[in-house]
């Protein structure tokens, strides 16, 4: 069981970090003019009435055969007949379980953080703030993701625990469910789009009926984001990249309609699996890697790594690329919390603003002069 977790780790970091906007229509009488709040995630939807949200998750993993439809019901609001047959959670929370560090950074930005109870495998997570609750016993230690110590949070018994599934078959969902234990599936890891994934603060603003903030937040990284983007309109996307590194005996590239790729055509860099169609990732085997990328200018590595020595002694083979002999090799992955969680892995989701920056650094370091890296280190 201690070595799924890391390959846990590895997975989603590919689904979260490389990767069908739907309109969601609700049944309720006298309620036609509310519209879904969310305008870039695809897979959230949130329609607010009068003393109560309907929040619809879609495809909350990959191929999905359902979708997760929630209430948000405030205090003595009444809520239609026709939504009865749905999970009705009472907002705003009070105490709330998150499983996935990337929903750490929403708490904090809301400043609900202090309502966390409980996390798993904790040492993963790398925020400071959150770390100094942890450390003083406020959040606990409630197991890990595949398997959640159910007693434990029955001992807590937090308002809500928001996790993710998967596939179709999540056994430690119908536990928790079974158990009596208020779930909520989310599913930003599932999203591609930079913006999508932040927007998911969106959901913790209703969920702690800090809605207006919430919007504030997101309008700001999106001004962000957008203002990053006109830095590098009139720039050539003429700088050639690579991305990824060996995992075992296959190399992961981020395909082309992924969230790493979107940052990289957002950053005007030709990336050189732009062409390939899909999200996620695809493994490739070194020798095709090397043919298509031995000459190119700059090298993102996907994985922990501090130097290029370090680099080269996962693989020799790693110096036949330009990008490794000329020093153009960065990753994203090389910051950690006190306790060993990745901080790209947690912040980076909520804050695509700061990710093109770092990424427009390395491409175009004239636009940014007196930036600082966030989360890239450049390997010596």
């Amino acid at each position: 069981m201690k070595y799924l977790f890391p390959k846990l780790i590895f997975i989603f970091s590919f689904f979260i970090l490389t990767g069908c906007k739907k309109t969601e229509t609700v049944e309720v009488a006298k309620s036609e003019s509310a519209k879904n709040s969310i305008e870039f995630a695809s897979g959230l939807s949130i329609v607010k009435y009068d003393g109560y949200s309907v929040v619809t998750v879609m495809e909350p993993w990959p191929n999905a055969n359902k979708n997760f439809k929630y209430i948000l019901k405030e205090k003595d609001a009444k809520v239609p007949d026709s939504l009865a047959t749905y999970t009705t959670i009472k907002v705003p929370l009070e105490s709330i379980v998150v499983t996935s560090t990337t929903n750490v950074p929403f708490l904090e930005m809301l400043e609900v953080e202090n309502k966390l109870v409980g996390f798993p495998h904790t040492d993963y997570v790398s925020s400071e703030k959150t770390r100094v609750l942890i450390d003083k016993g406020s959040v606990k230690n409630v197991g890990q993701n595949e398997k959640l110590n159910i007693e434990q949070l029955i001992e807590l018994a937090p308002d809500l625990i928001v996790t993710f599934g998967v596939d179709n078959n999540n056994p430690m969902l119908d536990n928790l469910k079974k158990s009596g234990l208020n779930v909520f599936i989310q599913a930003d890891w599932m999203e591609q789009s930079p913006l999508g994934k932040a927007e998911w603060i969106k959901l913790y603003g209703a969920l702690f009926g800090k809605e207006e903030k919430a919007k504030e937040l997101f309008d700001k990284i999106v001004e962000s984001y957008n203002q990053a983007k006109k830095l590098v309109a009139d720039k050539p996307a003429s700088a050639t990249v690579l991305y990824g590194s060996m995992y075992e005996d296959v190399w992961y590239v981020a395909k082309g309609n992924s969230w790493v790729a979107q940052f990289m055509k957002d950053a005007h860099a030709n990336y050189l699996w732009s062409d390939l169609k899909g999200t996620g990732s695809e493994g490739l085997s070194f020798e095709k890697i090397l043919v298509k990328a031995k000459t190119a200018d700059f090298w993102i590595a996907s994985g922990s790594f501090k130097s290029l020595d370090e680099i080269a002694k996962t693989n020799p083979h790693y110096g036949q690329f330009d990008a490794f002999k000329n020093k153009n090799v960065y990753t994203f992955e090389g910051k950690f919390g006190a306790t060993g969680g990745t901080v790209y892995y947690e912040l980076a989701p909520s804050r695509p603003d700061l990710v093109l920056k770092d990424y427009i650094k390395i491409f175009h370091p004239d636009l940014l002069p007196s930036y600082e890296f966030t989360f890239a280190s450049k390997l010596n």
